[in-house]
């Protein structure tokens, strides 16, 4: 067998590799999202799909995983093409972990209903801003991942202190609300881990980032200050 031809296949299973990936992201970003619906109309249904779709999405990286691994094994890859395979490794698990944040929100909402919380006022306008900040994070390093785009994904990480300030400023109104209604309470403490939940998602979608840039460049920027994050790529 030609040396061209065991190239084209080794290109082919990392691009098929890569086109996983990105459906196991579509995946999770569908899942974070049907848990923000759930959460917003209070729905018992949206909340159990969530919770249901957590099964496919560890499924989905353990068969990547094991593919890495068979693929590392047979073709003994350097430079580059390590770089992707390492990469795509870190992706996926942070992928899985952004599944059990959006499965950890759908169960509280099944816990919210059950306790009769629907219907009273909560800073939904809030959560709302820090859920869209998020998803639209994840959104965009799925996308830097797809491109491989170092520059899409250093925007990412810079934009991770925005969610993490309307995170802030959530903690801030529950705590209000708890303190001029003790009756709110418990619902308020499920809405603290909801909102750290979505805090989560951003992370990992920094993280995700930052394994773009990693496989691009070639640097480890994971606990490079924003302001020196640019000289370590150029």
């Amino acid at each position: 067998m030609s040396d061209k031809h065991l190239s084209t296949q080794f290109d082919a299973e990392l691009s098929a590799i890569s086109s996983r990936v990105l459906e196991m992201g579509g995946l999770v970003e569908q899942q974070v999202c049907l848990a923000v619906d759930a959460l917003a109309e209070f729905s018992e249904a949206k909340a159990t799909e969530v919770i249901r779709t957590e099964q496919r999405v560890n499924q989905m990286e353990l068969e990547i995983d094991r593919d890495l691994s068979n693929i590392i094994a047979r073709r003994q890859p350097t430079a580059r093409d390590l770089r992707l395979l390492i990469g795509v490794s870190k992706t996926i698990g942070n992928l899985e972990r952004v599944g059990d944040e959006a499965a950890r929100i759908a169960r509280t909402v099944h816990r919210l209903v059950a306790n009769g919380t629907h219907g009273r006022l909560f800073p939904t306008t809030q959560m709302s801003n820090e859920a869209q900040l998020a998803t639209a994070s994840l959104r965009r390093a799925l996308d830097a991942f797809a491109r491989l785009d170092a520059n899409q994904a250093m925007q990412v990480i810079k934009e991770d202190n925005e969610i993490d300030a309307e995170f802030d400023g959530l903690m801030r109104k529950l705590v209000t609300y708890m303190m001029e209604d003790p009756r709110t309470i418990t619902a308020s403490i499920d809405l603290v881990f909801v909102a750290k939940s979505l805090e989560r998602v951003g992370d990992h979608a920094k993280n995700l980032a930052e394994q773009v840039i990693y496989i691009a460049k070639g640097a480890d920027v994971r606990h490079t200050p924003l302001d020196g994050l640019e000289s370590a790529v150029s």
